[in-house]
């Protein structure tokens, strides 16, 4: 993984990185994920070859898909639009030395496609066919791969550019690509949710040298214990993900230590200081993901966590303004605002526990449902565009009803208070009697039809519409959810994973006295006994279980099968039966069905081979009979030739 420096965010710079230009930021805001851009990193095949790449199967999928035609002619199995001989043609589209990039081109055409949709509304939906198009001949192709080597290491993870305005994009894999696509049909390839898997357990890894090429990891075999005693076992998404989950229990336990162990006086005990430095490790790690990726990071749950630290750090302030006052301070403002800082503190204790869910989406049910919350908060927007102007529209009636009155409009807090109530489903009637009657209760009793009939009716049918999208696609929406929750590890440039609130170790310890001056090797190697220290409990469980893992592994690979492969029930006794010796395979090859045809193309097959059948009947017959009717013609001519001498 690239390194992320601690010292150019601090302004010393060692290793000066060259500007990005116009279309890296272009591109970027079409990414989901952070990233972080080394322009060191080239691709893989040049630029302007991937470019030819993706054009030409650009012009395939426009012969192959000609006209608007409905998505399930497309996307079923053995389809008569992607047939095998679209799927052949697309990986041909690379030659016999670029092969390995078509897969990455077909991600290219669909946001190619998708892009055009916007701007040519009258086409969009045949370009939105084109683009699903572009997925299906995808995940056929990586479904297809029998070679896994050349399917990880060259199809999947290698990086490719395409150019734009005469000046190759920032590289990128498939992996990254379908992410931020949404590629659900790629991502929900066995070849795709493979690669991910071993990039969860760490069991591929980014070179050292190379942070464009991801590598085996060498002692994934090895059951010596010691060998996987190893710093760099952090960098594995799933340590990673366990040890943020821990931390995050660990936080809550302190908050709610803190909130039940109220101090009178006001003064700032062992486990609120705890509280206190987590909370600004966390947020030395939204600033440092703010400065590697920009704004285009910014999201619910990078909102979320400000408005918590928010709430926490306003309630050290107060503690902080407390303690500035003494015990006896006679107009009794240390305890003034000793309150104040508990209010805060304890306001945020529903954020703490939902804070919970954004460390455990890599469980299927609350990945699933985290999907749906998300896609809920999007159609939302719909609905507090609406009710925001029907708001500020009714507010400026009824305040200029309330100043007509009695010239000076004091009943302010009165109106929104009542139009929150009426968009909390308990209108208040009767405080609008004396808004200039009857003007301001007819007002009231429409605000309260719009809101409550009208628009509230409207967000529960975008809710449910989007509870439906999602659950009809609930596993594949999921393994989005992994992959994008694998990939926000992955792209990190951390070589050394200080995670908050450790990072502070990192910041003040090592980076700010240390790295400005000492040489790289030194440095990293202190850097790794730090981490050994202070992940020595968790190295030791992973290598316990890897240490079992690898075991599993060798004796994988002595019966000849896959690293991750596992024998369930149904394959214990495989290998003690012989279908084909025992007649078995010929009867089920008999009685299966043809699923490649229709059964009414089947049948007309059938009657087709049996007309020409009859037709060679008829067709014999005939000849019999004209040869017969020839044979008759013969001997009634000699016959008579014959009376004839005779006479």
């Amino acid at each position: 993984m690239g390194r992320f420096n601690w010292g150019r965010l601090l302004g010393w710079d060692r290793h000066p990185q060259h500007g990005h230009h116009d279309h890296w930021w272009a591109d970027s805001r079409r990414r989901l994920l952070p990233s972080y851009h080394d322009e060191s990193i080239e691709s893989a095949i040049p630029a302007p070859q991937v470019t030819e790449v993706a054009l030409r199967l650009r012009h395939l999928i426009e012969q192959c898909v000609p006209c608007e035609l409905a998505e399930e002619l497309v996307t079923r199995p053995h389809s008569k639009i992607i047939t095998k001989k679209v799927i052949k043609a697309a990986k041909e589209a690379g030659g016999t030395a670029n092969g390995a990039c078509v897969v990455f081109c077909l991600l290219v055409n669909k946001r190619w496609w998708k892009h055009q949709a916007l701007v040519e509304l009258w086409d969009a939906d045949l370009h939105n066919i084109r683009a699903v198009a572009c997925e299906v001949i995808a995940k056929q192709i990586i479904e297809s791969e029998d070679d896994m080597d050349y399917l990880l290491h060259s199809v999947l993870l290698k990086r490719y550019s395409i150019m734009i305005d005469g000046e190759p994009t920032p590289p990128a894999n498939v992996v990254e690509k379908a992410v931020d696509l949404h590629a659900l049909r790629v991502i929900g390839s066995s070849g795709y949710q493979k690669c991910i898997n071993f990039l969860w357990r760490g069991w591929l890894v980014q070179d050292e040298d190379d942070p464009a090429t991801f590598v085996d990891y060498k002692d994934k075999d090895n059951p010596s214990f010691v060998a996987h005693l190893d710093p760099d076992r952090m960098r594995a998404p799933m340590y990673q993900n366990i040890t943020q989950v821990l931390i995050s229990f660990v936080y809550l336990a302190l908050y709610s230590s803190a909130i039940n162990t109220v101090n009178p006086g006001g003064e700032l005990d062992f486990i609120e200081g705890m509280l206190y430095v987590f909370t600004f490790g966390f947020i030395c790690e939204e600033v440092a993901k703010f400065w590697k990726a920009g704004y285009h990071i910014l999201g619910f749950w990078n909102a979320f966590n400000g408005m918590l630290y928010g709430l926490l750090t306003t309630s050290l302030i107060m503690r902080v303004i407390a303690l500035s006052h003494s015990l006896s301070d006679p107009d009794g403002l240390r305890q003034h605002y000793n309150e104040l800082s508990y209010n805060f503190l304890a306001v945020s204790a529903p954020m703490f526990w939902v804070r919970l869910l954004l460390y455990l989406d890599s469980f299927r049910f609350f990945g699933a449902m985290l999907v749906v919350l998300k896609v809920m908060m999007k159609e939302s927007v719909i609905f507090f565009a609406l009710l925001g102007v029907i708001i500020i529209g009714f507010l400026q009636a009824f305040v200029g009803l309330d100043y007509a009155d009695d010239q000076v409009a004091g009943d302010m807090s009165f109106i929104i208070q009542a139009m929150a109530n009426a968009l909390m489903q308990s209108p208040d009637f009767e405080g609008f009697e004396r808004f200039q009657h009857p003007f301001g209760l007819i007002l009231y009793y429409c605000f309260t039809f719009v809101v409550m009939v009208v628009l509230l009716n409207i967000l529960i049918a975008l809710y449910n519409s989007a509870y439906e999208d999602i659950y009809e696609n609930a596993n594949d929406e999921y393994l989005a959810t992994f992959a994008h929750k694998t990939m926000k590890f992955v792209r990190a440039p951390d070589e050394n994973v200080f995670i908050a609130p450790f990072n502070l170790i990192e910041i003040f310890c090592l980076a700010i006295p240390c790295e400005w001056w000492m040489s790289k090797v030194l440095y990293e190697r202190i850097n790794d006994i730090v981490m050994g220290i202070i992940y020595s409990p968790l190295l030791i469980a992973s290598a316990y279980f890897e240490v079992r893992t690898a075991r599993e592994i060798r004796a994988n690979r002595r019966r000849g099968d896959e690293d991750d492969d596992t024998i369930e029930e149904w394959e214990q006794m495989s290998g003690q039966v012989d279908f084909e010796a025992d007649g078995w395979g010929k009867k089920v090859e008999a009685a299966k069905s043809n699923l490649e045809e229709d059964p009414a193309v089947v049948q007309i097959k059938k009657l087709q081979e049996e007309v020409e059948k009859l037709k060679g009947m008829i067709e014999g017959l005939s000849k019999a009979l004209t040869s017969a009717g020839n044979e008759e013609t013969s001997v009634g001519d000699a016959e008579e030739n014959v009376a004839n001498g005779e006479e």
